[in-house]
């Protein structure tokens, strides 16, 4: 069975840092990207980082660059967030998801794996 378990979520104020897990079990991690994307209420889920799987490239858009890292453990089957700097619109649910593709990482449609999610809310 497959299985990824977001956490690490919570209530920060703004200029805070946290730092969400992604632990994976039950697929060959290693062969797969790993994306962390957030849904905020009433707005279209949207990536914030990605991992490569063969080289760990990593990818980050605007909203992200700069504040956002993501790292990876082959060896832990996890993957992780590293959020600094936070602001009131960061506050979403954060997904993790992995794909075995190497192409539109972006997307959220291209990921067949998804974890539950954790809240994220930053206070102004």
């Amino acid at each position: 069975e497959v299985q990824l378990q977001a956490s690490g979520g919570g209530l920060v104020q703004t200029g805070g840092s946290l730092r969400l897990s992604c632990a994976t079990s039950g697929f060959a991690f290693d062969d797969y990207a790993i994306g962390w994307f957030r849904q905020a209420p009433g707005k279209e889920r949207e990536e914030v980082a990605c991992i490569a799987s063969s080289d760990a490239k990593t990818y980050y858009p605007a909203s992200a660059k700069g504040r956002f890292t993501i790292s990876r453990d082959d060896a832990k089957n996890t993957a992780w967030l590293q959020m600094n700097n936070l602001k009131p619109e960061d506050t979403a649910v954060y997904y993790c998801a992995a794909t075995d593709s190497s192409t539109s990482l972006y997307t959220p449609r291209t990921y067949q794996y998804w974890g539950q999610g954790t809240q994220v809310t930053v206070s102004s």
